[in-house]
């Protein structure tokens, strides 16, 4: 089926049939359809109050087997998962989290050894 095919499907259904589609493709893919609401009036204030952070971990350290338990429990990922980031640092832990989640995050791997830069 090419794009101009599932055009023609989607211009063919009604009202209820579209709201089905559209739920059945956020459930599948795990987006959402609502547009964003909020508009910035200018660059240089959304600079200033800065609410979401990235956690990259920088290096493991010395007690790379810790530091690995660390990001399993922030991440709820498995342990092949979690050695793959460790073992790939810098690696992005945690992208869009608020300060105090990323400076916790930060402190707990640091306290095992790790480095950690707050973006």
């Amino acid at each position: 089926m090419n794009k101009e095919q599932i055009l023609e499907a989607i211009k063919a259904m009604t009202v209820l049939e579209l709201n089905d589609l559209v739920k059945a493709i956020e459930e599948e893919f795990g987006v959402t359809a609502a547009a964003p609401v909020a508009v910035v009036a200018g660059g240089a204030a959304a600079a200033e109050e800065k609410t979401e952070f990235d956690v990259v971990l920088a290096s493991a350290g010395a007690e790379k087997i810790k530091v690995i338990k660390a990001v399993r429990e922030i991440t709820g990922l498995g342990l092949k998962e979690a050695k793959e980031v460790v073992d790939n640092a810098p690696k992005a832990l945690k992208e869009g989290v608020s300060k105090d989640e990323a400076e916790q995050i930060k402190a707990k791997l640091e306290e095992v050894g790790a480095s950690v830069e707050v973006k």
